[in-house]
């Protein structure tokens, strides 16, 4: 099956790069370009895309209220945005998690990191490194909460509907590990966590793993370690 790819970034030669790039791999195809936010989500919706690769800083519509544009359409809940970044983390970056995005990457990332991206974010996975999800984004998820830096009250209450494993599960997931790992971890199946990660999903109103990652921060499930 072939991933198709949108790719959304103000600088056509950048564009040019990322296609030929996306092109060469036989299991994904380049289907649009957008030089801006709004023309990502027109394209997103008439080229079926199935990943945005998403530039966060363009003119107009930038890449965080397309997002969020993406994420807010019932149409468009079967598309993947991967954040590109010349910052490994920043505000920005949380922002576009809470939006919708699925994760982000370093425009100097390596062109397998890349490619690899584009296959984890079609899959309905989260594009979090455990030590970025430890480290800098868990704390701007946990100082940004509702009243400027607690947990949300509102979050938490929907933790209640979870089962005591489907819990265990979720903070495995905030950690950043694998359904493999976490299987491992919890002496379980790899498939039996992925059942438990879906249901989970399903409860909390979640598009992916990375809205369960910012579901497990904000609700004060999971807390930043404070290096």
């Amino acid at each position: 099956m072939t991933i198709r790819v949108l790719l959304a970034d103000d600088q056509a030669l950048l564009r040019s790069a990322f296609r030929v790039l996306v092109d060469s791999e036989p299991d994904m195809e380049v289907v649009g370009e957008a030089s801006d936010g709004a023309e990502a989500v027109r394209l997103a919706r008439e080229e079926r895309a199935d990943v945005v690769l998403m530039d966060i800083r363009m003119p107009g519509t930038d890449g965080l209220a397309a997002t969020r544009m993406i994420s807010a359409d019932p149409e468009l809940a079967g598309v993947r945005v991967v954040i590109l970044t010349t910052f490994e983390v920043d505000d920005y970056v949380v922002q576009s998690l809470r939006a919708g995005a699925s994760g982000f990457l370093g425009k100097g990332s390596e062109p397998d990191e890349m490619l690899n991206a584009v296959r984890i974010a079609a899959e309905g996975e989260a594009l979090l490194s455990p030590a970025a999800t430890k480290g800098l984004i868990a704390r701007f998820l946990a100082q940004e909460g509702p009243s400027g830096g607690g947990h949300d009250p509102a979050r938490a209450e929907r933790l209640d509907s979870l089962t005591g494993r489907e819990r265990e599960v979720l903070v495995q997931v905030a950690g950043g590990h694998s359904n493999d790992e976490i299987a491992e971890r919890l002496e379980v199946s790899p498939l039996t966590v992925k059942t438990h990660v879906n249901r989970a999903m399903a409860k909390l109103g979640a598009r992916d793993r990375a809205q369960l990652v910012v579901i497990a921060y904000e609700s004060g499930l999971v807390r930043p370690r404070v290096e």
